[in-house]
């Protein structure tokens, strides 16, 4: 099992950045790819970006392509969320979360999941 912490959300104007990281503890955590998930209030969860267990690939909503980025360093446990030209639109809880598919983009079946962090871009 993986337990996964979320951190470096914030408040920011629309144009900035911030990065999250999403820490994990447990041995299998170089084993699961990882996706960033958002929930904005009122609506429902949206699969922001995802990366395979060694880094070798990496997909995203047609939402972020361009402006977020995602990476991992399995040496920290870390996964990161580059979010750079920062949208009102982007505001909602990021979540960070194992999966064991891409097929999981579509069908939500995610695994273990962090507590999340809140971004809030204002305009």
């Amino acid at each position: 099992q993986v337990q996964l912490v979320e951190s470096g959300g914030g408040s920011v104007q629309a144009g900035g950045s911030l990065r999250l990281s999403c820490t994990a503890s447990g041995r299998t955590f170089s084993t699961s790819a990882i996706a960033w998930v958002r929930q904005a209030p009122g609506k429902e969860r949206e699969f922001v970006a995802g990366i395979s267990q060694y880094g070798t690939s990496s997909n995203y909503a047609d939402s972020v392509k361009g402006r977020f980025t995602i990476s991992r360093d399995n040496a920290k446990n870390t996964v990161y969320l580059q979010m750079n030209n920062l949208k009102p639109e982007d505001t909602a809880v990021y979540y960070c979360a194992t999966f064991t598919s891409w097929r999981t983009i579509v069908t939500g079946d995610f695994g273990s999941w962090g507590q999340g962090t809140q971004v809030t871009v204002s305009s």
